[in-house]
């Protein structure tokens, strides 16, 4: 009964023509918060996608570190031990370390970074080759691979130089028959290692990684830096399909101990992820503002048809009904105009967002993005957070005008 008599003082015309404009006016301010909030929370999706898609590109699903210091070592048998754990679909120890690089007249501060053969298959930098080839291996001489924004830096000719590129790394202390001059300020150069390597391809994936990255033989690596054979900066390991990345980092943790710590691929970009949800969650915020606004509409509907129906309050009292009755049909009548505006908008959201993904009818500007138009991507989750905030706040907004309308006194002299 309640829903009944909702529905028909919606509906029905009133003797006051406003009453039905302003009823409609907060269902229209409703729908267009509601489809706002969608269409910017997909907007955001779609370029959190495209930015995880990007970084997937050079970080693994999992990524095994020391828990203390820069290097940490695994045996050939822990080793064996993680490749058969269930989930695992592929392992590559890499090594990272600060290196500064020469090439002719030029020189930059770079991450060189050495990996095995295995590690095109955590990750996919050699299918974001732009010059050259993805060739680490020691030929005449071992090769690298550079970031677009160290090519650039150094003016390196990928494809067609012979001209090797210089690498310098400090000594490790303890290291190698001249460990004590990397203590001896007088003699600078007897503090680095340095070595050659052949640049014979160019990466572009993101601008964090193309100003930042070398990367070369792990091989390489251990001998300039004078690494032990298993001795290693991080073990990186790729998932299989369906796998749930957090109960493998448990079997691992599990597995390895305390000495070494196992991160996902959020971990590892902790900041940047966190950095895109606090952006996303704000703007949702202000966004819900434009539906407060549009329970100020509300509230004005609701009291004027409680005005209106001054008289058929008075007579549901006088048959007998509560109090809770009264107060139960204003607020449906504020259910009833939330739950068009808010369908309403999330129609039009739809719709638009099929569209842009389909024809990108808003495109980017300047035209130097990885995209030409705005990314977006629907998810239900979304849908179900602006509803249950639609209908918060739509109850917000009603009960006041309907707890007026319950409280209000008989005057039967008045009907």
């Amino acid at each position: 009964m309640t829903w009944q008599f909702a529905s028909r003082y919606f509906w029905a015309k009133k003797s006051t023509h406003a009453i039905n404009i302003i009823a409609w006016v907060s269902v229209g301010a409703i729908a267009v918060g509601t489809g706002a909030l969608i269409v910017i929370l997909s907007v955001f999706n779609g370029f959190e996608g495209i930015v995880k898609s990007l970084y997937a590109n050079f970080y693994p699903s999992l990524i095994v570190v020391p828990a203390s210091g820069k290097t940490m070592m695994l045996s050939p048998e822990q080793l064996q031990q993680i490749k058969q754990t269930k989930g695992i679909a592929f392992i590559s120890q890499t090594i990272e370390d600060k290196a500064v690089l020469r090439y002719q007249q030029e020189q930059t501060i770079v991450t060189l970074k050495g990996v095995d053969n295995q590690f095109t298959k955590v990750a996919s930098v050699q299918n974001k080759m732009v010059r050259g080839k993805y060739n680490i291996n020691n030929v005449d001489g071992y090769n690298a691979v550079l970031g677009v924004g160290i090519e650039n830096a150094l003016g390196v000719n990928v494809e067609n130089s012979q001209v090797p590129i210089t690498v310098y790394v400090p000594k490790r202390a303890g290291k190698g028959d001249n460990a004590d001059a990397a203590f001896n300020i007088g003699l600078p150069e007897q503090a680095l290692n340095s070595d050659i390597i052949y640049p014979v391809g160019t990466f572009a994936i993101q601008q964090d990684f193309d100003g930042k990255y070398v990367i070369t033989n792990i091989d390489f690596m251990r001998r300039l830096l004078n690494f032990q054979q298993h001795e290693m900066s991080a073990l990186e390991i790729a998932i299989t399909a369906g796998m749930d990345e957090r109960k493998l980092q448990s079997a691992l943790k599990s597995l390895l101990g305390n000495k070494y710590e196992v991160l996902t691929r959020f971990e590892q970009n902790k900041t940047l992820y966190g950095v895109m949800q606090t952006e996303k969650w704000v703007v949702y915020l202000f966004l819900s503002f434009i539906l407060v606004i549009a329970a100020f509409n509300m509230i004005g509907s609701l009291s004027m048809l409680v005005i209106e129906k001054q008289k058929d309050i008075t007579i549901l009292k006088a048959m007998g009904s509560r109090d809770s009755l009264i107060l139960r049909i204003f607020l449906a009548e504020g259910m009833i105009i939330v739950g068009i505006g808010t369908g309403i908008g999330f129609v039009l959201a739809t719709i638009f967002l099929l569209l842009q993904q389909h024809f990108g009818l808003i495109k980017l500007g300047g035209g130097s993005f990885l995209v030409d138009a705005y990314p977006v991507e629907m998810k239900p989750q979304d849908f179900a957070l602006v509803a249950v905030t639609v209908l918060v706040i739509g109850l917000l907004a009603s009960w006041y005008p309907a707890r007026r309308a319950s409280i209000q006194t008989m005057d039967l002299k008045a009907t």
